[in-house]
């Protein structure tokens, strides 16, 4: 039934090893985060990066509401959804979609065994569902704040406003993924559910663990970029910035897995943390063309000049681009980093030399 293969249980110990590497480096990155928010929060050093996290009642309330919310109700729905369709969708017995939810890494987990038995297409869209509908509709809904907050105060530390309580909550949600990422229980199917791909085997979580890991890190890869960015822009226009580097990229990446799923043939071979690393032809222009698309009215929308549209082209095209070429699991990383270097070259080359 599958026109993909996936690697062969005799691989497993290099998979095993490849998922305790990965596993290491979060922890060192979480160490290496959580040192650095704690010596702004104490000290003031590095709170130009970091932030001014102050922990206070009102900051514990909201920690305690994102805790409970976006990783317990918000995780809840989307498992049981996942669940479902893998019961009455693709046909899992109960004892898969056991072994689906676990950690997969305290025993073979035989997904060519699973692909014979069921249609993979089936479960390439159920993974896409399941990852999408637990992300996408929170990171809209925050885009689309920060992108009104943003255009009405026109912020000239736009890039970092924000940073003190993601970053500190980036860490505080990480040390919980990785103290869940072996547990076979019900809390390591919760957090790791709906966002671990079953197409990944038995790299599911490390995948998803790296995802996090790279975007907590991007928010620091920022910093520099931003400052650079506030230099050559107009105030008026950090909410346009705002849009092409985050908006661009999760338009585009969301397309591509959406359109990949339900209609694309897996056959070009890529890079990546997984068992099965293919992408196809038809996800990556869906993802082009939507991430054209909002490029360019986001654009339109602003009343800005044609050159602007070539702005806007180039950031829709390098997102898809990197999509594509990007080893799995490190996209979010390089579309978001690529997207904020183009428009920091925009403006340093055409904006000033106009």
């Amino acid at each position: 039934m599958s026109a993909v293969m996936p690697m062969p249980l005799e691989a497993l110990p290099d998979r095993q090893r490849l998922a305790t590497r990965i596993f290491q480096f979060a922890v060192a990155v979480n160490l290496a985060l959580t040192g650095f928010c704690l010596l702004a929060m104490f000290t003031g050093v590095g709170a130009g990066i970091a932030g001014r996290f102050e922990f206070n009642g009102d900051t514990a309330a909201r920690l305690a509401f994102s805790l409970i919310f976006f990783n317990g109700i918000w995780a809840l729905i989307w498992y049981g959804v996942k669940n479902l369709l893998l019961k009455y969708f693709v046909g899992l017995s109960k004892e898969e979609r056991r072994q689906v939810f676990s950690s997969r890494m305290r025993e073979p987990f035989d997904l060519p065994g699973l692909l014979a038995r069921h249609s993979e297409r089936r479960i390439r869209i159920v993974d896409m569902i399941g990852r999408r509908g637990r992300f996408i509709t929170l990171a809209m809904t925050l885009f689309f704040f920060l992108y009104a907050d943003i255009g009405a105060k026109q912020s000239g530390n736009f890039a970092t406003a924000f940073t003190a309580q993601t970053l500190m909550d980036s860490v505080i949600v990480n040390w919980l993924f990785l103290a869940l990422f072996r547990n076979n229980g019900f809390m390591g199917a919760l957090f790791f559910g709906a966002q671990t791909r079953i197409m990944d085997g038995m790299l599911g979580r490390a995948n998803c663990m790296l995802i996090l890991t790279l975007w907590a890190l991007f928010k620091f890869t920022l910093i520099p970029i931003g400052g650079q960015l506030q230099q050559v822009y107009p105030p008026q226009h950090f909410a346009l910035l705002f849009a092409l580097i985050w908006g661009t990229y999760l338009v585009v990446d969301t397309l591509a897995e959406v359109g990949g799923s339900l209609y694309g043939t897996m056959k070009i071979r890529v890079r990546g943390v997984g068992d099965v690393n293919r992408k196809s032809v038809a996800g990556t222009v869906t993802g082009l063309v939507g991430g054209l698309i909002f490029s360019f009215g986001v654009v339109a929308a602003n009343g800005l000049p044609a050159s602007y549209f070539a702005l806007a082209g180039c950031v829709a095209v390098s997102s898809s681009v990197l999509e594509l070429l990007s080893p799995r699991g490190t996209d979010d990383f390089t579309m978001a980093t690529g997207n904020a270097l183009i428009c920091w070259a925009f403006g340093a080359w055409v904006l000033s030399a106009s």
